[in-house]
Parts: structure tokens; C-alpha cells; sequence
């Protein structure tokens, strides 16, 4: 079965410039954050193989969930400009490797990643795809043919999540994802939730009811205080819900043959490697260049 990697570039890119050291090139040039992404970009086509990849980045602007609500994400701290700064040159290094870039201006990063996954599998039977994201929304887009691989501590450590690994782990199917927040809430996006509903309660609640609606259809089951809760709720419920879920219905232009792994500008990657004295990574290029078994033109 062939391979389609999803990367999270503003994820990847997040994580690399808060858990790596802040060094800098001979000129005084911040590069952690190109740094780590382009060395999980490496770790995957070294030690996965992917047939596809394609790089997924979140615009920053403000979607319908904005629109929607006002406050949405609004207690997260803006990024630094030396966050910021290193995007261009990123992007340039996926140029130099031929992967196609999304970006959205009305959707979020894992809108998009839901929307390709879903889209490559309808269309491609014989397809596996992976989303590589420390967005835990992407949860909920696990199924036999697309898996969720998430950091682990340490930065280049990473575990893969099915749907068996995310029952084991947090008791909850994919389906169950939006069902959760919509009652516990999630505070990284500021979505609410139920006043007084935490995790246990929630995930209890799913485990006997399976769904927001199937709570609701069982209220009169549920007794007292908690019954009292979920119906003084019901409306924050029902609209973190929707606040939870990805958005994937929208005719998003994706091509599989464009994310093949083909045609380096070889010359260009090193030029840059070279430039931002990435010595350790020009070593792995190499030995991926080297290494593959595909037919690649290298383009020089």
C-alpha cells in the first residue's frame, strides 16, 4: 500500500522553535525552527519512506470559527517575530524539494489536513495516509486507512495513533473527539463546554452514551446535578461541538500525482543547507539521496 505524509507545518514548526535551542548561523541568523522542521522532514523520508508528501500551512488569518466566535483562541499568546522570521526560508527548502504547499485563507491547518486526508482516501483505495501533528483536533480523522502521528517527549520521538491507540490511551473513538470537547471543553482553543464537566465525567458520559446527541436523548437517565448541568449547558454544547469539529466538506483542490517524491533541486538544497550551516542535515539529505530505492530525477 503506498504512503501519503501530511506535515503540520506550523505545528512542526511551533514545537521546533520552543524545544530547540535558540542557535543561530556565523551571520547571527535565527534557525532553530527551520532547523527542526526540516530535520522532521528528513526523519520521515529516512526512516518512513513515504511515496507522497505534502506540507500543510495555517495562514494565521481569521477563519469561520472567528467569525462564529469572537473569542475563539483568544487566550493564546502571540507568536515572536523570530518565530515568525523563519517561515520564508522554510518554504524556500520545501520549494528546493518539490512539495506541494496548502494554505487556506478561511480554513485552519487541520481543516486542511481533514480535508486532503478524506479527499486521498475516497479517491485512492490503495493509499495509506499519515498526518504528522501535535494538533490533537486531528484525532478525530482516524480510520482503517489514515493514522495520527503524534510528538512523544524529546523531539524527534514520535508514536502513531489508530484507532485502537487512541481507546487504549484516552478511551475515546475519533468519532467521539468533537463529543468530548463539546463537554470538557478545550482550553488551548478556548472552546468552554459544560460549566462543572471535566474529563472523567466526559469521557463516562461517552463511554455509556456514545455521542453528545445520545446524552441528550438519555437525559432523563442521567441523575441530578449532572443532569442539571448538561441541560443548563446544552447550548455551549452544542456550539463547542461545532467549534470542535474539523471542517472537510469543501471542494479543496488536491492532487496526489503533484506530492510524489520527485524532481530535488539537489543543488538548490544544499545551497541553502550550506548557507544556514546545517552540516548535520546536508549529511542526511545526502544519505537519503543516496540511499532511495525509488527512480528519482534529481534536478540539479
Amino acid at each position: 500500500m503506498k504512503k501519503l505524509y501530511l506535515l503540520d507545518a506550523n505545528s512542526i514548526f511551533y514545537r521546533a522553535f520552543y524545544a530547540l535551542p535558540h542557535f543561530r548561523t556565523s551571520k547571527g541568523e535565527l534557525t532553530n525552527a527551520i532547523y527542526g522542521f526540516t530535520a522532521t522532514l528528513l526523519h520521515f523520508l529516512l526512516e518512513d519512506e513515504p511515496d507522497y508528501i505534502a506540507i500543510v500551512f495555517d495562514k494565521g488569518k481569521k477563519t469561520f470559527r472567528h467569525q462564529e466566535y469572537k473569542e475563539y483562541k483568544a487566550t493564546r499568546p502571540k507568536a515572536p517575530d523570530e518565530l515568525y522570521a523563519q517561515i520564508p526560508k522554510t518554504k524556500e527548502i520545501i520549494s528546493a524539494f518539490n512539495f506541494p504547499i496548502f494554505e487556506e485563507d478561511d480554513y485552519e491547518a487541520d481543516d486542511i489536513l481533514g480535508a486532503i486526508a478524506l479527499k486521498a482516501q475516497k479517491e485512492n483505495p490503495d493509499l495509506k495516509i499519515f498526518i504528522v501533528t501535535s494538533d490533537r483536533d486531528a484525532l478525530q480523522l482516524i480510520s482503517d486507512r489514515i493514522s495520527v502521528i503524534m510528538p512523544k517527549k524529546g523531539f524527534n520521538e514520535y508514536e502513531e495513533y489508530s484507532a485502537d491507540v487512541l481507546k487504549e490511551k484516552f478511551g475515546l473513538t475519533p468519532q467521539q473527539i468533537p463529543d468530548y470537547k463539546a463537554l470538557a471543553g478545550d482550553a488551548s482553543d478556548n472552546i468552554k463546554g459544560i460549566k462543572g464537566i471535566g474529563e472523567k465525567t466526559a469521557k463516562d458520559l461517552l463511554a455509556q452514551y456514545g455521542s453528545l446527541e445520545g446524552i441528550y436523548k438519555n437525559i432523563d437517565k442521567i441523575p441530578g446535578a449532572l443532569r442539571d448541568k448538561l441541560i443548563e449547558g446544552k447550548s455551549n454544547a452544542e456550539f463547542s461541538k461545532r467549534m470542535a469539529t474539523l471542517a472537510t466538506d469543501w471542494p479543496i483542490k488536491f492532487d496526489l500525482k503533484a506530492c510524489v517524491i520527485t524532481d530535488f533541486n539537489s543543488q538548490k538544497i544544499k545551497e541553502i543547507f550550506t548557507d544556514l550551516e546545517f552540516k548535520t542535515l546536508l549529511a542526511r539529505f545526502e544519505k537519503f539521496k543516496n540511499g532511495t530505492n525509488r527512480q528519482l530525477t534529481i534536478g540539479i
